[in-house]
């Protein structure tokens, strides 16, 4: 009797689902798996929110920029994908925290907020005397002792009080994933400090004897701290390119929607709104937790998914002649708290940080906008907006008339919220499936980390897991 192959469909084409179809392409020709592959995207074009704009010499990102170099996976995809030599690692230069009108700028030793240089924290204006010695009782506090998941406002606000933790670790902390961080879930998002607090009582000892030491370049000059990022040097959107030309052409099917799914004997049945169905022995979902829980509402399964909030933001880059902008101070960047008056949550100076995306003469700024409770700036007119980012922009910076062009980037109820008892939420979802749906796994950036590596550690895991379900 002949054997016949395996089908696996992945559902969505962003970098997760990209990663599946390239991973388990590859796995297949390395072990010869019979194994046929389907990618399913709603949309034109592969990529999700990795979305490059290249225009007049500038590479300017709507969506992510970069990735954190210490998580391995996108560097791997890179070199697997075989455009390594394109990664190029960000320049280093002062960040600043705005509070209260004024540029302040983060203290060294900070790592995530916490101080680990007590010298340098001290002599800091970002905090008050009365900050400064409540944030260091930090060092002599008991552990919680709570068991389970909290929220990370609680959780530094004990060790901490509220003054560093609203003026350095709220902006640095919330920012990835646009959220409010006393509803934000410490197990799902940064479980690292709980570990720390176990293990070593105080956050600030435990972080300074945990963070590895800077290594001093032989440069003449001392030690020279190296970036802590990568990105590609014709932007990210160089690594979605290489992913679809590495896939054979049959596996993508573009601008076609999963309307509904049903589990017939052994096999999902994937139903399209072209009229089509596609038998799966496999399904690969990396769709948003939305659109999950409304195919699986027919079934009452997936509706705790559902109700996992959403926040909207924008991007807005804006290119300007060098002589346009004058800035007193070097730096990278600058973040905002959350207390401050103004529109805007953060500001990079890309044409500092990421040298490469800017032609010779040129500024290039990229601000953001939108964040929970203030999320109708998003909604208005383009010109409205740039209109407010440079009056934000203006009381931080001289800038000279207006920019030579702008690029300003919408993702509308696109952020998911890990808030407290988040992965309980997954979890529950994953077993409610497993029951139901056996042949189907959940991955993406709704369920288990927003960040680009960790959205390509998901697809890869969901291969594993499909491979080890098939063979």
């Amino acid at each position: 009797m002949e054997k016949q192959n395996k089908k696996v469909v992945i559902v969505g084409g962003g970098i997760t689902g990209l990663t599946a179809a390239f991973y388990l392409q590859k796995e297949a020709e390395e072990k010869e798996l019979d194994v046929e592959i389907l990618l399913i995207e709603a949309s034109n074009r592969l990529g999700g929110k990795i979305q490059t704009v290249r225009r007049d010499g500038f590479i300017i990102e709507r969506g992510p920029d970069s990735f954190l170099i210490r998580k391995k996976s996108m560097d791997i995809l890179a070199k697997d994908l075989g455009v390594d030599d394109q990664l190029v690692r960000n320049a280093t230069g002062q960040a600043y925290v705005l509070v209260n009108d004024k540029l302040h700028p983060i203290p060294p030793g900070s790592v995530m907020g916490i101080p680990t240089q007590m010298g340098p924290f001290f002599k800091s204006d970002l905090f008050s005397i009365a900050g400064k010695l409540r944030a260091a009782g930090d060092m002599v506090l008991s552990r919680s002792g709570i068991e389970g998941d909290q929220s990370l406002g609680s959780f530094f606000r004990r060790r901490f009080g509220g003054e560093l933790v609203e003026n350095l670790i709220e902006p640095l902390l919330s920012g990835v994933y646009s959220g409010d961080i006393d509803q934000m879930s410490l197990e799902a998002t940064y479980p690292q400090f709980y570990a720390v607090e176990k293990k070593h009582r105080s956050l600030i000892l435990g972080m300074k004897k945990t963070t590895p030491k800077q290594v001093p370049q032989k440069n003449g000059h001392g030690a020279a701290k190296e970036g802590a990022f990568h990105s590609l040097r014709n932007g990210l959107e160089t690594i979605v390119e290489a992913a679809e030309r590495a896939l054979k052409p049959e596996t993508v099917l573009k601008g076609v929607r999963v309307e509904r799914i049903e589990q017939i004997d052994n096999q999902s049945v994937l139903h399209l709104n072209n009229g089509k169905k596609v038998k799966a022995d496999a399904v690969i979902l990396t769709t948003d937790h939305v659109t999950t829980s409304q195919l699986f509402a027919p079934y009452g399964l997936l509706q705790e998914l559902g109700e996992i909030p959403t926040t909207s933001v924008a991007t807005v880059a804006l290119a300007f002649p060098a002589d346009a902008v004058v800035q007193d101070m070097e730096g990278t960047g600058f973040l905002v708290s959350r207390r401050s008056d103004y529109s805007i949550t953060a500001c990079t100076w890309v044409h500092r940080k990421w040298p490469t995306t800017t032609p010779d003469g040129k500024v290039l700024l990229r601000a953001f906008v939108g964040k929970v409770g203030d999320e109708t700036i998003v909604d208005l007119p383009d010109e409205e907006i740039e209109k407010i980012v440079l009056a934000d922009l203006s009381r931080i910076i001289t800038i000279k008339g207006k920019p030579d062009f702008s690029v300003i980037t919408r993702f509308k109820e696109d952020r998911p919220q890990y808030r407290v008892g988040h992965k309980n939420r997954v979890r529950t979802a994953r077993e409610e499936l497993k029951q139901k749906f056996p042949n189907i796994k959940l991955a993406g950036a709704s369920y288990d980390g927003v960040g680009l590596p960790d959205c390509i550690d998901q697809g890869k895991a969901a291969v594993e897991e499909v491979l080890t379900d098939l063979f």
